[in-house]
């Protein structure tokens, strides 16, 4: 596993991700600790060599809830989704989500 996960519990430090997405991009990853599908993906994201902000949707709906309106993105469960600059720049759910995908992202200068 080469994920760092940091648990994303409040709308204070989601406000906050979304300024620091203006230095840095951020990926934010919605997981369900009761869905298999999620199981796997979760597996599939800590491949990724980066940071991921991990909402755990039982536990912090409010801010599941809050990401899917500032970034216009519908819910869905499991789910990541790359910042920069304040705008997604990169969204997928369930088996769409690779760590080779988050990573490119995060690398390129769009």
């Amino acid at each position: 596993m080469k994920a760092n996960f940091i648990k994303l519990d409040t709308i204070e430090k989601l406000e906050q991700l979304f300024s620091k997405s203006v230095e840095n991009p951020i990926v934010l990853f919605k997981h369900s600790t009761t869905c298999p599908i999620s199981a796997g993906v979760y597996q599939e994201i800590s491949n990724a060599d980066a940071d991921i902000h991990l909402v755990i949707i039982q536990n912090s709906r409010d801010v599941s809830n809050a990401i899917a309106r500032k970034t216009g993105v519908r819910h869905e469960s499991p789910q990541a989704i790359v910042v920069k600059n304040g705008k997604v720049v990169y969204q997928a759910s369930h088996y769409d989500v690779t760590a080779s995908d988050v990573e490119k992202i995060l690398k390129s200068d769009d």
